[in-house]
């Protein structure tokens, strides 16, 4: 139950919120989780990193990955302003293909990994495939997803097949995040197949909620990893916290407080981590940022 503070702090931060909102194009220079980084003033990211969980089980995840045979190779979907990619390259010894087609953060990206030899940059949309439409962006306090619509303003598409023929340092992936707001449940298993010989571990935004709004069904994308012979799976809550560990078989039926409400707006999402069933590495990289015995 929110105490009245809860609720003077959650109006205040709106308010905050609504006035940076005004200022689109304001460049700011912040200090996230140790790294330093440029972004849009209206850009939540700031706000969110306040809870120090918020975005490390990713670059942890990486980190224990690439410790086994570093430089860990890491695709990086929805890269936005290169957050994620600054904050693994922080961590460990990393190898980073990143992809966003949102022109708006694409100069973000640019200005935070231009110095970055490490970083490989891919000015496109990755599509499951070449029939897939979406050309309208629709941000959201610094996220991006695309919609069909009239207006042109996102890049040319890509397949997952395309993006590694044309990148082969990445043929070796190891590790592959996506963030697309609703699209990771039918381009997570399309890359994944796509690297299938390299068994890459997951890690992407689950969301009920943003997958039915862009006409996904959220449920039928654990049969399609389990085919692939991906069986193992960690979950945090969108602060980051351990919500627990499933596999492909079983979580379908555990997701029920995905459907639920919280608060007046707002909906819950998982980050999810997803290893293949002969990644013994990425199983215990999972073991040890949420053990078994945390089941869902």
């Amino acid at each position: 139950m929110p105490t009245l503070r809860d609720l003077v702090v959650n109006v205040r931060k709106h308010i905050e919120w609504s006035v940076r909102d005004r200022f689109p194009n304001r460049k700011v220079v912040r200090d996230v989780q140790g790294v330093r980084m440029v972004l849009p003033w209206p850009h939540r990211l700031p706000d969110y990193a306040g809870d120090t969980l918020y975005g490390q089980n990713l670059v942890n995840f990486a980190k224990l990955l690439g410790e086994a045979d570093p430089p860990v190779r890491v695709l990086d979907v929805g890269a936005n302003v290169g957050d994620s990619t600054l904050q693994i390259l922080h961590a460990t010894d990393a190898r980073v293909l990143c992809v966003e087609a949102d022109p708006y953060f694409l100069e973000y990206l640019h200005l935070n990994v231009a110095d970055k030899a490490e970083v490989e940059v891919v000015e496109a949309l990755l599509t499951p495939d070449v029939s897939t439409e979406a050309t309208t962006a629709v941000r959201t306090g610094g996220t991006t997803r695309f919609a069909e619509g009239t207006v042109g303003d996102a890049l040319a598409s890509i397949t997952p097949a395309d993006l590694r023929t044309q990148h082969p340092d990445f043929k070796d992936l190891r590790l592959i995040k996506s963030d697309t707001d609703g699209y990771d449940v039918v381009l997570v298993p399309a890359i994944a197949e796509t690297w299938g010989d390299t068994k890459p571990a997951l890690f992407f935004e689950y969301d009920h909620h943003l997958s039915r709004v862009a006409g996904n069904d959220p449920l039928a994308l654990w049969p399609r990893l389990a085919a692939l012979g991906y069986r193992d799976v960690a979950a945090w809550d969108n602060g980051g916290r351990p919500v627990g560990r499933s596999t492909v078989d079983a979580i379908g039926a555990r997701t029920g407080p995905l459907d639920d409400k919280v608060g007046i707006r707002s909906h819950a999402y998982w980050d999810v981590a997803v290893v293949h069933q002969d990644d013994a590495v990425g199983l215990a990289a999972l073991e040890q940022l949420v053990p078994a015995s945390l089941a869902l």
